[in-house]
């Protein structure tokens, strides 16, 4: 009898803490954003989804793709936020009911980056389009990630005929790994500037064209339609997001620097007009 009446008691103790102790007694709400492996990558995304869980007690679970794959997560309702950068087709997810919100965040500069010896003469090239051409006319190797991400999706864009008359390799990988085979085939690859920034000691590779209006890469953040049973969690996905455009967020962007420089810019600011430095020395 006492050992029951001793058992009762501790079930009732334990009880009274659940309801008193902060987070005990109710799921813990976790947020499932899909997002682009330029945010991993360039390790911005430890930064701010650190911060904010120190802000809030809310935890973040990324998970880094291709932004149309990320966009993909979000239409099947796997993510309740999705930060991309692709314009074009954040707005076609918009215009298909998958989106509820979308803000405008920062944005960074793509690079083409070759060979220092360059032997498709991209560094003479009046900007990425013509760099394309003289690349193609050359018969230089360039290497694409070819898989539907924002930098793939931008390529796209830039080579304005088929990329496939040049000698044209897809990897089918994200950003670090195309940086790295680029590198080991001596052949050019478009690439964000953080990645590149994140990685350079490790790549035979330098940056040749960079400053072309064409090659700015803005980011943007949506959040996604709300999803039967995640009504809690969406109204945090929509704090998440506000944040994330918010002065909290974007003094930590301003801050944030690789190697002493700093890959990405708010709306509104101009990137320094220097390129990147070269590569160092790989290990």
């Amino acid at each position: 009898m006492t050992t029951r009446r001793t058992f009762l008691r501790l079930a009732l103790l334990g009880g009274v803490l659940a309801l008193a102790l902060p987070g005990c007694g109710k799921d813990v709400v976790r947020i499932r954003l899909a997002t682009t492996t330029s945010f991993r990558d360039t390790g911005l995304s430890d930064v701010l989804l650190a911060e904010y869980r120190k802000d809030t007690g809310v935890e973040v679970q990324a998970v880094a793709v291709g932004t149309g794959e990320a966009l993909k997560l979000g239409e099947r309702g796997d993510a309740d936020v999705v930060l991309v950068h692709a314009r074009k087709a954040e707005d076609e997810f918009m215009a298909k009911g998958f989106g509820v919100e979308r803000h405008d965040l920062w944005w960074n500069r793509f690079l083409i980056v070759g060979p220092a010896a360059d032997p498709a003469g991209l560094a003479k090239a009046t900007g990425a389009r013509d760099a394309l051409a003289r690349l193609r006319d050359a018969k230089a190797l360039f290497v694409s990630r070819g898989d539907d991400s924002g930098t793939h999706k931008r390529e796209k864009e830039l080579w304005g005929a088929d990329p496939k008359t040049s000698r044209y390799e897809e990897t089918g990988q994200g950003q670090g790994p195309t940086l790295l085979i680029a590198s080991e085939l001596e052949g050019y690859t478009l690439t964000d500037e953080g990645t590149y920034l994140r990685m350079r000691s490790k790549l035979a590779l330098v940056p040749l064209v960079t400053n072309d209006p064409l090659l700015r890469n803005p980011y943007g953040v949506i959040l996604v339609r709300v999803q039967p049973g995640r009504e809690a969690v969406h109204a945090e996905a929509k704090h998440f997001a506000d944040w994330l455009a918010g002065p909290r967020a974007r003094a930590l962007v301003e801050g944030f620097r690789i190697d002493g420089q700093r890959p990405f810019f708010l709306p509104g600011e101009e990137a320094p007009a220097e390129a990147s430095p070269g590569a160092a020395t790989p290990k």
